[in-house]
């Protein structure tokens, strides 16, 4: 795609990637992503603020070419992942007396991982400004957002924040800014499930301290722009402040209809006590979708059968991707079957350190589930519905 104007001399540059599928190597990109570019000319000085994965290099570059520009001033590296940075290098090829701004744990990590001499790059403090004659250029430090070297630049005159991946979502299109709040809203929550929740805590702080900065547009490194940048702020907010909801989320796996038996009572159960479930069969499931469902349940339930005395390898990973993402929840618990012996429970739980919750009584049956197995199933939903009423889950 050509070049997008913003405002008067600020124009998107980035690039879309509309058949990626993958990032990462781990997460899946239904609806593509973009790389979000900007150019900033003042009277005086350009600046580009973030670049492109090293993939779509070309892109950039043709887009510069397109709007004429001959000169830039400043490289600002708000983050230094490849997918923001990769092409930093062949943006100073282009351009080489462009001088790198980036916080210093950027800094650091540019020459790490793209081995850009540290001659080209500084390091701009907290709060710390650049005057590009009529525009002047803020630079807000925000570390763990998601990386330690996150930074935030934000455009005073035109009241636009670029805040990176913050605010992002991975959505291929061709709308400059959001134009269905719905689409982006599910594009968003994913993102903040799979990249930022493991840092709600930090980004807490920042979204404190972002009320000093009137805005009038987010342009952040994935997605479309938000011209109206408090649905995806207040958004945010809930995701990050809000208690969980009255919802289960069960991640499982059956092998031979023990374990499936079990889930289908369980379900029943829950609903039938006015909880919400969101199952997910991890044979086929979008672990992006696991991930999105987690960003506002309070009680996880993992359902496995034995393999070789552990939890099912599937299901282990999704033990392990709940523990990493660190989502609001309130209580966990395991069931599942077994044939001859199993340690699921044990191993299970050494996988989750991170979540601080509340461990209830697992439900393990010996082969297919017996009418006292259900019955224990039964116990354990009337627990959670019990549990999600006194916390005030709704």
């Amino acid at each position: 795609m050509k070049p997008r104007e913003i405002r008067p001399g600020v124009s998107w540059v980035g690039a879309v990637d509309w058949d990626r599928r993958l990032f990462d190597a781990l997460i899946p990109l239904p609806d593509g992503t973009s790389y979000n570019s900007y150019l900033v000319k003042g009277s005086e000085k350009t600046a580009l603020i973030d670049a492109v994965d090293p993939s779509m290099r070309h892109v950039l570059l043709d887009n510069l070419a397109h709007l004429g520009c001959q000169c830039i001033d400043y490289v600002i590296a708000n983050h230094g992942e490849q997918d923001h940075s990769g092409s930093i290098p062949d943006v100073l090829a282009r351009f080489p007396n462009a001088e790198v701004l980036a916080s210093p744990r950027c800094k650091a990590m540019l020459v790490d991982l793209l081995m850009i001499p540290e001659a080209k790059i500084r390091a701009v403090s907290d709060g710390e400004t650049l005057a590009l004659g009529d525009r002047t250029l803020q630079f807000v430090h925000a570390p763990w957002v998601h990386w330690p070297d996150t930074m935030l630049t934000y455009l005073r005159e035109e009241r636009i924040l670029f805040p990176c991946d913050l605010f992002g979502s991975h959505l291929a299109t061709t709308d400059l800014y959001v134009t269905d709040e719905g689409q982006v809203h599910e594009a968003a929550k994913r993102y903040y499930a799979e990249i930022m929740m493991p840092f709600r805590n930090h980004i807490e702080r920042h979204l404190a301290r972002l009320k000093e900065y009137p805005m009038d547009v987010i342009a952040p490194s994935h997605g479309p722009l938000y011209d109206r940048p408090a649905f995806i702020v207040e958004k945010y907010r809930g995701w990050v402040f809000d208690k969980p909801g009255n919802k289960v989320v069960l991640p499982y796996i059956s092998m031979h209809g023990s374990t499936q038996r079990m889930v289908e009572h369980f379900v029943d159960a829950l609903a039938h006590r006015g909880v919400t479930v969101q199952q997910f069969n991890l044979t086929v499931t979008d672990i992006g979708k696991l991930a999105m469902a987690l960003v506002d349940a309070a009680t996880l339930v993992i359902g496995t059968p034995t393999v070789i005395v552990g939890p099912h390898p599937n299901v282990a990973y999704a033990a392990l991707l709940a523990n990493a993402l660190r989502p609001k929840l309130q209580f966990v618990s395991i069931i599942g079957s077994y044939g001859w012996g199993s340690k699921a429970v044990e191993q299970l739980s050494g996988m989750i350190p991170n979540l601080k919750v509340e461990v209830l009584g697992p439900v393990i049956a010996r082969g297919f589930p017996r009418e006292v197995d259900l019955q224990a199933v039964e116990a354990l939903a009337e627990t959670i519905a019990q549990k999600h009423r006194e916390r005030g889950f709704v």
